[in-house]
């Protein structure tokens, strides 16, 4: 009789955590069925040091959670160059599936020697299919380095050969030193290369630093960095200025035109 009871009290503790974790697992399985918005970048999306905040840090509290994942998988001292070379790339595409998105955002760190002793994370400036073989004096290997066009084009096409849907975004603005007139944009090549290839590979494109710049109208060199940036430098925003990119992110997903993401975002 004792057995009996034994084994009742058994099945009934099974059942009840059954009951338990059934809402959890039902919320995983859930989860990992909606699509997700994987975000490349360097320091200015997301950040590592005291004071200092990526817009993509911000960003994801601007989706609704319970129908889209938003993982921010940009570094801070990344460029387009060793996003991919370092690994980061194969990564994001082997948790991606077919419907899944991903915002790019590349060209602060690019403009170093392809070379350089202290940081060799610098590709060639331009467009086409131009290389340099260098010896990597980090990593110590042979390595074939490639323009920004190319590194950019290889995110688009692998996205693309994915199922996902990429999108371009161009660099954020450095602090400005001159009041910014309305219509103004970063005097950045950078800028420029990234809204040439999103058109040429006919992807969408947001032309952040345009976006951003707008805000700063009306104010003041010395206003924009006491509100906006951190005190270190004049490249990396501080909380208040990662929450402002951040929505200027989402107003230009806003403005594109038959981007599915832009409907998982919140009202």
């Amino acid at each position: 009789m004792r057995d009996g009871r034994a084994a009742k009290r058994e099945l009934l503790a099974f059942l009840i955590g059954f009951l338990l974790i059934a809402p959890a697992i039902t919320r995983a399985d859930e989860s990992a069925a909606n699509p997700t918005l994987f975000i490349v970048g360097d320091s200015t999306v997301k950040n590592g040091t005291r004071d200092q905040v990526g817009w993509g840090e911000e960003i994801g509290a601007l989706f609704d959670s319970s129908r889209i994942n938003v993982q921010n998988r940009a570094i801070g001292g990344r460029s387009s160059r060793t996003f991919i070379t370092e690994g980061r790339w194969d990564k994001i595409l082997a948790d991606a599936k077919a419907g899944d998105f991903v915002l790019v955002q590349m060209g602060h760190n690019d403009g170093g020697k392809p070379d350089d002793p202290a940081r060799p994370r610098g590709s060639l400036p331009g467009l086409g299919e131009e290389t340099l073989e260098i010896d990597n004096p980090q990593t110590k290997k042979h390595e074939v380095v490639h323009t920004y066009g190319w590194y950019m084009r290889k995110y688009i096409n692998d996205a693309k050969a994915k199922g996902m849907t990429p999108i371009i975004c161009s660099p954020v603005p450095h602090r400005p030193k001159t009041p910014v007139e309305a219509g103004a944009v970063e005097n950045s090549r950078y800028v420029t290369w990234s809204s040439q290839i999103a058109e040429a590979e006919q992807v969408p494109f947001i032309n952040l630093n345009k976006i951003i710049m707008q805000h700063y109208v009306g104010m003041t060199p010395d206003d924009i960095k006491a509100k906006y940036f951190t005190t270190a430098d004049d490249t990396h925003s501080n909380r208040d200025g990662a929450k402002l990119n951040a929505s200027c992110v989402v107003d230009g997903l806003r403005g594109l035109k038959d981007v599915a993401v832009v409907k998982y975002l919140r009202e």
